[in-house]
């Protein structure tokens, strides 16, 4: 008979062994709250795989001792669910998860409508897909949604020491020792996904020979090997990672479209998703900026895409990404103002708001001065009048330096010039 992968072992049984989600299952929140009122009602669960859709519904019907059934809505067909529904009229009610809900056809929704408004059957449905988007309005109506957060590190390396420790369904009747960088790799390169990491655990403590005292040693090679991605951080201090972070910033901010792929492809190798999503946000709007404003929410969009597809397909709006940006012009003036703005407060230089540019919405502004002066924009010609914005120790200052090698900025740095002349009028 075949033995469930331990991460099947390892669902919790209630609400106090879910790892991560605490913002649903954590005390007083909303999922919490429901189970301890006995108020159960159905619901859908969406996120990346991986983090925690099928826990929680396993940990909700162990902490209500209700009937737990799992189907599939692709591979699973009516009959199946008219047993669930069948059981649910012996029982009282019976929680169904249902995998990949969005998937869910007419007649097997049409079927299990009614069986939701008696609360006969209370359903979870699990997916990937936005359920706003992917899922019938039909039974979205009868749902509430909750988006599951991804997985932290320290999440998957709680529930590694669970597993290891755990010698009823765990891993606790082997004598391990998981060396450190295979326990981080484990926890890093999964991406999140807590059932790829523990699986990959139990694959590598389960084909280790023990030495001669019978201690299983897990190294950061067979971690590499039972979770099929490279490690990219073999030194203590793991800077070979952060030096791959900063040659792919650097190849992008260089233009050079090869060597940018080259170093995301060794991120994309170790599964790394976070930390290439936070890069190329920080690219688009560091190193391509004002150049090519529209390149930032082309790739937010390729960041949420390739985060609700995961890998491998993530890859694919990813590059999409690198190579806009790469040959995009580029234009680092935002970051350059900015950084001069906060060098000045930072410096102490400051200075109190002019009295026209003050709060005038409040019983007394009048006698003290406040907003008396203050010429509306919108009352003049093309929108722009002449005055003090600036502290008066400041007034004179200029932060922006407008860059010449893109239309965009050209455009609005011919505006930026008009202004400073139209003051020195």
């Amino acid at each position: 008979m075949a033995i469930e992968p331990l991460a099947y072992r390892m669902r919790p049984r209630s609400l106090d062994e879910v790892i991560g989600q605490k913002h649903l299952v954590g005390k007083d929140k909303i999922i919490y709250r429901m189970v301890k009122a006995k108020q159960l009602s159905s619901m859908i669960l969406y996120g990346p795989p991986g983090i925690g859709k099928t826990s929680i519904a396993s940990a909700i019907a162990g902490s209500t001792q209700y009937a737990f059934r799992t189907l599939n809505a692709v591979t699973n067909n009516k009959k199946d669910m008219e047993v669930v529904a069948a059981e649910a009229r012996m029982s009282g009610t019976v929680i169904l998860l249902l995998d990949e809900v969005h998937r869910l056809d007419k007649a097997k929704q049409d079927f299990l409508l009614p069986h939701l408004e008696s609360g006969a059957i209370v359903l979870i449905g699990a997916t990937t897909s936005n359920p706003y988007i992917a899922i019938n309005p039909a039974i979205r109506s009868r749902t509430q949604i909750f988006e599951l957060k991804p997985l932290q590190i320290d999440d998957i390396e709680l529930a590694i020491d669970r597993a290891l420790e755990d010698k009823e369904r765990g891993l606790g009747k082997y004598d391990v020792v998981l060396e450190t960088d295979a326990r981080t790799h484990f926890a890093t390169a999964s991406n999140g996904d807590v059932r790829s990491a523990l699986n990959a655990l139990e694959l590598a403590v389960i084909s280790s020979e023990p030495d001669k005292d019978g201690c299983i040693h897990v190294t950061l090679e067979v971690a590499e090997e039972c979770l099929q991605r490279k490690s990219l951080a073999h030194d203590k201090d793991g800077d070979a990672h952060y030096d791959v972070l900063s040659a792919f910033q650097k190849s992008v901010r260089g233009s050079d479209v090869n060597a940018a792929l080259h170093y995301m492809g060794r991120l994309v190798e170790a599964g790394d998703l976070v930390s290439i999503t936070r890069r190329l946000l920080v690219m688009a709007y560091e190193d391509v900026g004002l150049a090519s404003p529209q390149a930032g929410a082309r790739t937010l969009a390729a960041v949420q895409t390739a985060e609700k597809v995961g890998f491998p397909e993530a890859r694919i709006p990813l590059a999409n990404a690198v190579i806009e940006l790469c040959l995009s012009p580029k234009s680092n003036s935002a970051i350059t103002a900015i950084d001069a703005a906060l060098s000045d407060i930072r410096a102490g230089k400051s200075g109190e708001v002019p009295d026209h540019l003050r709060d005038g919405h409040y019983s007394g502004a009048k006698k003290l001065g406040r907003a008396l002066d203050y010429k509306y924009p919108h009352n003049y010609e093309n929108a722009w009048v002449d005055q003090q914005y600036l502290p008066d120790r400041l007034k004179q200052t200029k932060y922006y330096e407008p860059k010449t090698n893109s239309k965009f900025e050209r455009t609005i740095g011919e505006v930026y010039r008009n202004i400073n002349e139209n003051k020195k009028e």
